[in-house]
């Protein structure tokens, strides 16, 4: 600091003052460029992310009663056979793997899985049966000698359209 303010004192009066102008308009540039402004984008960012919040909460309430009533009945997709449904669920759902043959059945669709995980497979039900209209005709499960993986062959019915 010391080196500072010698070489500071070493300078004539025109030069003292155009280096502390040159500091005094720096720090305002940082002040304004680097903390102020990013601040003051940030805040606004929020306000609007919370002003679109609070749209969405009163659109809801103001729905609540049709959601409710709705609940997860989606309406299904008649132009999709059921067998591409149940292919094309299982895979997004984790079972590509554990898929080993997926084919109509009648009115219906037969899925046979091996090595599949429990738990994906109960929610892949659930899907199937909550958002696409496809009910179990019947179903036989195998546990294999790794916990938590099962076979099963499952039998699927169009229960709405």
């Amino acid at each position: 600091m010391n080196k500072l303010r010698t070489w500071y004192a070493g300078l004539q009066v025109r030069e003292q003052r155009m280096v502390a102008f040159g500091g005094i308009a720096l720090a305002l540039i940082i002040l304004f460029g680097g903390i102020l402004l990013p601040l003051q984008t940030a805040v606004s960012g929020a306000e609007s992310r919370n002003d679109a919040k609070r749209q969405d909460l009163v659109w809801m309430r103001a729905n609540a009663g049709e959601i409710r009533a709705a609940g997860n009945q989606f309406p299904v997709d008649v132009s999709e056979p059921a067998v591409v449904v149940v292919d094309r669920v299982g895979r997004a759902a984790g079972l590509t793997d554990a898929l080993r043959g997926t084919q109509p059945n009648g009115s219906g669709v037969r899925v046979q899985l091996e090595g599949a995980p429990f738990d994906t497979v109960v929610t892949w039900l659930a899907t199937l049966d909550q958002r696409y209209g496809l009910s179990i005709e019947s179903i036989t499960v195998d546990r294999t000698l790794k916990p938590g993986l099962i076979n099963a062959s499952i039998t699927f019915t169009q229960t709405r359209s």
